[in-house]
This record gives structure tokens, sequence and C-alpha cells, in this order.
């Protein structure tokens, strides 16, 4: 199965032979959970959701701060 990741204008890719979550996903790329939202279609998807096929997500920045 073939997650294609969309991440600050630069396309990424990660693979699995079993269904991943977007946490995991996540740690496959160095990318700390709390810096982004995954986004698919329209939808934010939790970190916890499950990956169970071929898939697009785009990961949208979050800024914070004071």
């Amino acid at each position: 199965m073939r997650v294609e990741i969309q991440h600050e204008g630069e396309s990424l890719e990660v693979e699995s032979s079993k269904p991943i979550t977007i946490s995991e996903v996540l740690e496959k790329l160095e990318i700390p959970p709390s810096t982004v939202l995954a986004v698919q279609g329209q939808t934010i998807l939790p970190h916890t959701s499950l990956i169970k096929d071929d898939s697009k997500l785009e990961l949208v920045v979050v800024s914070s701060g004071g």
C-alpha cells in the first residue's frame, strides 16, 4: 500500500505492507505530529486514523505562539 503525502510543497511517499496509522506515517517521515493536520479531500483526519488502502494526504502546517 502506498500513501502519497503533500507537505510544504513537496511530494512524499510511504510504503507499507499492512494498514498504518497517520501517526506512524508521520514517524516514518520524521514529522512531529503536533506541527501538522492531516487532510484527505476536505476532511481533517485524527492522527489515530488507520489507512488501509492507497491514499493521498495533505499535511497542513499549524502554527501557534503568542
